[in-house]
């Protein structure tokens, strides 16, 4: 019997889509059933792409009856009120990270896709990547002993990629923490397997031209004597890239001659409209991509080290590294056959099989709360227990 398609609306046709692009593309899974982009020429572009409508309001696709689940790719401020929407008109949502910006607009999200009787998933984060799923199963299997100690490290140029000046105000969401501290946070909470219990951290803003968070270490409590150090930092100098064999982030193969390539490019803007156009330039509808290009290894998000008692374990982007009591092995991962296709598998997953979702509401929100929690230990100088 053929397997269903998910028909699938987009809301957002910016960076995120861009990245998610060659995923949905390639993943027989998934239609492209229609978009919504405040821009014309995306609207354009993406119905001569995809032969599918193109909305010219988020409302007008949310209503579209061609359209079972939504994927919401619009800036961060915008989350809640288009997964309400999206919730009211019935269709199931895939939100991308952070959720939101505040706990009370997870819990107006949670409860819009609860009256609706809809699926919620926050998504795409790092925890949905194949090396640390794979971690996480080799911790649950018992053969290492308790997991106890998680270390995460991650140097990219994250604050020197060209941004809308919002993404350098942290209170409208901008920096580091709201943008990447959720893949690591996730990352920690899948192999830890437990509940957060407190967090004590500290932040960097070293470039008064970009003025909001580029860096921060993060020791982060959970319950059943579980550890984590989490340490971030975007400000383009070190590259951690040259720790897991240059495979990048996304899976492609690095060129590490490529040094200080995202610093020379904002070089010549002058202004902050200059920087937010040259952002635009990086955006479905302007931007050239290849809906073919296929991922030489899985997505990552730095070096991670889960400790257990019987052994250390290292997730690469094609495989774990297990250092045991008396070998070292490595167990690899078949090829994955399209870019971040462990996000489709669970969605697909909770709206045609009835499979609860990992990265529901509720863990989002978690992740979040994780997040300000961060933020504000940097602040008031002090742990925060959540």
């Amino acid at each position: 019997m053929t397997s269903p398609q998910l028909r699938l609306g987009i809301i957002g046709l910016g960076r995120a889509f861009m990245l998610m692009l060659p995923t949905l593309a390639q993943d027989r899974r998934i239609v492209l059933a229609g978009a919504h982009d405040p821009r014309g020429d995306a609207r354009e572009q993406f119905t001569r792409d995809f032969g599918a409508a193109a909305y010219a309001t988020a409302e007008e696709l949310c209503a579209a009856p061609d359209i079972d689940a939504v994927y919401i790719a619009s800036p961060h401020q915008f989350h809640v009120a288009h997964v309400a929407l999206a919730a009211e008109h019935g269709k199931h949502v895939l939100v991308e990270k952070p959720m939101a910006l505040n706990l009370a607009d997870c819990d107006a999200m949670i409860a819009a896709a609860a009256a609706a009787q809809v699926h919620l998933i926050v998504g795409h984060c790092h925890s949905f990547d194949a090396p640390y799923l794979r971690t996480r199963a080799l911790i649950e299997s018992g053969a290492y002993g308790k997991v106890r100690m998680i270390q995460a490290l991650n140097y990219t140029d994250f604050l020197y990629r060209p941004r809308r000046p919002e993404e350098l105000d942290t209170a409208q969401g901008g920096g580091a923490v709201f943008s990447q501290a959720p893949h690591q946070i996730d990352v920690a909470r899948l192999l830890a397997g437990k509940r957060v219990k407190s967090v004590r951290a500290a932040t960097g803003i070293w470039d008064k031209a970009r003025p909001t968070e580029g860096a921060y270490t993060a020791f982060v409590a959970f319950d059943g004597a579980v550890h984590a150090s989490l340490t971030y930092s975007g400000y383009g100098h070190f590259d951690s890239d040259e720790m897991m064999g240059w495979a990048g982030e996304l899976g492609a193969v690095r060129d590490a001659a490529q040094y200080g390539a995202a610093r020379a490019k904002l070089r010549g803007v002058k202004t902050p409209q200059e920087e937010a156009a040259l952002k635009n330039t990086r955006a479905y509808g302007t931007a050239p991509f290849d809906a073919n290009a296929r991922a030489a290894a899985y997505n990552h998000f730095g070096m991670v080290i889960a400790s257990c008692e019987g052994a250390d374990l290292r997730p690469m982007a094609d495989g774990v590294w297990i250092y045991a009591n008396d070998k070292k092995t490595f167990e690899p991962l078949p090829p994955p056959s399209t870019p971040r296709g462990e996000v489709i598998d669970e969605l697909y997953a909770a709206i045609f099989d009835g499979t609860r979702p990992l990265h529901d509401g509720a863990w989002g929100k978690d992740t979040l709360a994780v997040c300000l929690a961060l933020l504000r230990s940097a602040r008031e100088d002090r742990e925060i227990t959540l």
